[in-house]
Parts: structure tokens; sequence; C-alpha cells
């Protein structure tokens, strides 16, 4: 009920001043309840407007990801990151544009920069999971895949050391 009414509050704010820059978050509540073509169609119409707003520009790219629309995600979400090569946001798109066309070793460099990032992360440990899982039908990528989340383990290991040795 709580979504309804932000939506419904960002909607008439946006009517109110069409020229606002609240359709970028009109868009993200949409994207976040599932209403991806919604996002998509305010994220274009708000962006007509205003075209260097970035962070609309990953939320269009999140929600062509969802809609399957691999290559106008990926589009977006690189154009993003030439701009801002440290976006966390557009950093995990690409990772899962990378996923979703299988180009397993692409989604773990993006998903492994993403980690370096943010720090530990379970949420990227879930995506590494998820894609192991999902590559398990190809042996010379799992051998790579498993490579590489010990690396990525082992960095969490050695955050969580230097971190424990930051507070001693």
């Amino acid at each position: 009920m709580a979504e309804d009414a932000r939506i419904d509050a960002l909607r008439r704010r946006l009517q109110k001043d069409p020229g606002s820059i609240a359709f970028a978050q009109l868009a993200e509540e949409y994207r976040r309840v599932g209403r991806f073509h919604d996002a998509i169609e305010v994220c274009r119409a708000g962006l007509a407007r205003h075209p260097g707003y970035l962070s609309a520009r990953v939320t269009l790219g999140r929600a062509l990801l969802e809609t399957g629309d691999i290559e106008s995600a990926q589009r977006e979400l690189s154009d993003v990151l030439r701009v801002a090569p440290d976006n966390l946001s557009a950093i995990r798109g690409i990772a899962e544009v990378h996923r979703k066309k299988g180009e397993i070793p692409e989604a773990l460099a993006q998903f492994r920069s993403a980690f370096e990032m943010a720090g530990p992360d379970p949420s990227i440990d879930q995506l590494v999971r998820d894609l192991r899982r999902d590559d398990m039908a190809a042996p010379a990528p799992r051998r790579t895949l498993a490579y590489l989340e010990r690396w990525l383990q082992a960095i969490l290991a050695d955050r969580r050391a230097r971190l424990y040795d930051a507070r001693a």
C-alpha cells in the first residue's frame, strides 16, 4: 500500500511539473514493483528532457534488462559507465547483461569489479553462486568460474582480516 502511495505522489508531482527530475524516482519505483514497461516509458520521456541524468539511465537499463531487451540494456548501461566508470549499479547491470548472454568470464570480471568497489556484499556472493549454478553444463567455463570464485573468496577473506585488524 505504501508503494502505491509513493507512486501516486511521484506521479502527481510529475504532472504538476513535467520538467521535474522526479521522473527518475517514479521510474525506479515502477521498476521495483515490477512495472518494467511503465519504468521504461517514464525514463524515456524524462531522459528526452534530461539526457545526462545517469541514475535514470541506470534505471532504464535495468528495466530493459528485465523485459529481455538485453542489447538496449547493454547500450544504456555502457553509456553510463563511459561517463561514470565507478557507477556500481551500472557495473552490476552490465554483469547481469553478460550473464544473460552467457558471457561468463565477462560477467565474472564485472562482478569482481563490483565486489572490489562495494566490499563484502552478500548479494554479489549470491550472484556468483547463481552464475555457477547456471553454468554447470559447460566444463571449461566451470573450471574458470571455480577458479574465479576461489579468487573472490580470497579477496573477501583478506578484506575481513583487514577490517578485523583495523578494529583491533
